[in-house]
């Protein structure tokens, strides 16, 4: 059983790309329709019920303009607050970021004592870098101690690494600097470090860089790919992969601004985009 239908993608902006990249990546024939709701970013410093309220809209409109068949929340903050919401509001399998995000840690560090056995903690725990919304949620924690983890999961609100992505200052001392003052509230037992804002990932080689610093031995996870694993599973699972050899499409929809993902979009996406091709889109609002 096969269905050629597309993957629908939302995020709050231009952080998801880079989960979209990682399925393009791991799913090569799959089409997809990404929405990002430029329009009301950032969501990382909203109530959970406006968040809830946004995602829910953000699905209907995907269904509306995209006739997807399974729906990928390539946000942390939504994923933390409004997957269930989103369960209920559509009638198609839904993933977030935040149980693969978990599950990649977990796997981490199951192997960490192996690599890097003399210099860490006998229990290493789980310690997770995002955005105010995300670690108000205490999500990651919940998923980490619902699959057994013992330790307390720790999170840290790092507001200052969005616009730094976005604005490309992602090397040098700037980053360093500010990286630096985040991890100064790292516990001493850390051993794993989640990023847990789609944004995070194009600084991953400055975070690792003074990780290894201030906690040496501490591996840094980058929920992506295994977002992309899931979805591949998912798909796999309720018979929704496209037919062998498909000739994949993708659309990039916006609520706001296509210029402004146009830009961004070497550094999230990893190629560039025509800001012609990109669709300037109404989102399907309902307050209810």
């Amino acid at each position: 059983m096969t269905d050629s239908r597309p993957i629908g993608v939302f995020d709050s902006g231009v952080g998801g790309l880079t989960v979209l990249r990682a399925l393009k990546a791991a799913l090569p024939t799959e089409s997809t329709v990404y929405l990002g709701d430029t329009a009301r970013v950032p969501y990382g410093t909203r109530s959970a019920q406006t968040v809830i309220t946004y995602a829910v809209n953000n699905a209907r409109t995907l269904v509306k303009h995209g006739d997807i068949k399974a729906l990928v929340v390539a946000c942390n903050t939504v994923s933390a607050v409004a997957i269930e919401a989103l369960r209920d509001a559509v009638s198609m399998p839904v993933i977030g970021v935040i149980e693969p995000g978990a599950e990649a840690a977990l796997q981490a560090l199951s192997v960490l004592h192996s690599v890097h056995p003399s210099s860490m903690p006998s229990s290493p725990s789980i310690t997770v870098l995002g955005t105010q919304g995300t670690v108000r949620s205490g999500a990651y924690a919940r998923v980490l101690a619902l699959r057994g983890h013992a330790q307390p999961t720790a999170a840290i609100a790092c507001p200052l690494l969005v616009p730094l992505a976005e604005e490309g200052w992602t090397t040098g001392d700037v980053p360093a600097l500010v990286i630096d003052r985040y991890l100064q509230a790292l516990p001493a037992d850390v051993g794993v470090v989640i990023l847990g804002c789609t944004h995070y990932p194009l600084l991953k080689d400055v975070i690792a860089q003074r990780l290894a610093i201030h906690r040496p031995g501490a591996m840094v996870v980058d929920g992506a790919a295994a977002t992309a694993a899931a979805t591949a599973a998912l798909l796999q699972e309720h018979g929704l992969c496209s037919p062998a050899g498909a000739t994949p499409i993708h659309r990039l929809l916006v609520t706001d601004a296509p210029q402004q993902m146009a830009a961004l979009a070497p550094a999230f996406l990893g190629e560039t985009v025509d800001p012609s091709s990109i669709e300037l889109v109404d989102v399907i609002f309902d307050a209810s």
